[in-house]
């Protein structure tokens, strides 16, 4: 519905080159809907989770001993195993 509505709105403000939707539309939906009313703080909560996610990344880079994010698909298991080589190879 997003895909929708929000292009219309934003083509007539006629600031805005390309009115796509961008995920700041359903994350300022989602917000507004569980009752997060003020607005100015939705960029801070945007930026906090990219920053988590970031922290995440990098916590995992130090457990499996990656020197750079190199992304990938993997499994639990997979990523047991290069835990388990890593102490193996410390000891």
């Amino acid at each position: 519905m997003v895909y929708e509505v929000a292009p219309p709105i934003l083509e007539s403000t006629g600031k805005i080159k390309n009115p796509w939707p961008n995920v700041d539309a359903h994350s300022g939906a989602l917000l507004s809907h569980y009752g997060m009313h003020e607005y100015d703080f939705y960029t801070v909560l945007f930026g906090v989770s990219r920053a988590l996610g970031v922290l995440a990344s990098l916590v995992w880079d130090r457990a499996t001993g990656s020197a750079i994010e190199r992304p990938n698909s993997t499994t639990t298991e997979n990523i047991k195993a290069i835990i388990k080589k890593a102490q193996e190879a410390k000891v």
